[in-house]
């Protein structure tokens, strides 16, 4: 498998998917809207996008099981062998909104192990990709292309970072709210944008420092935590392990990424008394 190019072709499918999406946000009704729960939003743009990429990932390689976010071909993956893991429209609350933070996420990965994807920003044209090996990068406007790289920052006190709201597993909100409040003391603050995928690019590319999230799916994050690694930065879950992509709580960063995994294991493992708010 030949993954630089197959990774340029990946690419180009993003960012395809990304023009129609842009173009159906022009015309775009809450009518349209459909409820998987009150905080979990898909519509009939999702499904297309979607569509149009399982077509063009099945050609470019046949032999890959899917793992998508709106299940529109149905799931047929073996998670130990080769997969693409989709999100055809991350950030859909965002984009039904009208807010101009939402994405593609395309990724390839071998088991556990992403080895290839992209991350289209639609609304910036930046179209974040990597692959095992080759750097991470983004291609602006469709025509310049430069390395990127994680931040330089190696404590948290110098660091800005992004995180998520969960909308399930509301039993471990508390331990969630004691992470947040003790990270609101210790950093240049936090940012919620509402696109796990843009999140984890933004990360590579020097934008935040490290984000963290629990209860996330692997398509949130496939094509993401590639681009962080390969930028240089560390991936883990919240017990500092490599077993985030199909459990869901993940923390990548750039060198402060230990002293912010402290804090959470500090708060998200221990079972004792959390600090009052």
């Amino acid at each position: 498998m030949q993954l630089a190019g197959l990774t340029q072709q990946i690419t180009e499918i993003a960012r395809q998917a990304g023009a129609f999406i842009r173009q159906e946000r022009l015309s775009f009704s809450s009518e349209h809207i459909e409820y998987k729960d009150v905080n979990n939003l898909v519509s009939y743009v999702d499904k297309e996008a979607e569509k149009l990429i399982v077509e063009a990932l099945h050609t470019l390689l046949p032999e890959a099981g899917f793992i998508t976010e709106e299940g529109t071909i149905g799931q047929n993956a073996d998670r130990t062998g080769l997969n693409w893991i989709i999100d055809p429209l991350d950030g859909t609350a965002n984009f039904i909104h009208n807010l101009p933070v939402f994405s593609v996420s395309i990724g390839l990965a071998d088991g556990k192990t992403p080895i290839a994807g992209a991350v289209y920003d639609i609304n910036r044209d930046e179209c974040y990709h990597a692959y095992t090996g080759g750097g991470a990068w983004c291609l602006r406007n469709g025509a310049v292309d430069e390395r990127i790289a994680v931040s330089p920052a190696t404590r948290l006190n110098e660091s800005m970072i992004a995180t998520g709201f969960p909308y399930s597993s509301m039993d471990r909100i508390e331990r969630y709210l004691a992470i947040l409040a003790s990270l609101m003391k210790r950093t240049h603050g936090l940012r919620r944008m509402g696109s796990a995928a843009i999140d984890l690019a933004y990360v590579a590319c020097g934008r935040f420092e490290a984000y963290y999230e629990f209860n996330l799916n692997s398509w949130d994050m496939a094509a993401g935590v590639l681009l962080v690694r390969e930028a240089g930065g560390i991936v883990t879950d919240f017990n500092g392990g490599d077993e985030f992509l199909f459990r869901g709580d993940v923390l990548a960063g750039c060198a402060m990424q230990p002293e912010l995994l402290a804090v959470i294991e500090e708060y998200w493992n221990n079972e004792g008394t959390l600090p009052i708010l």
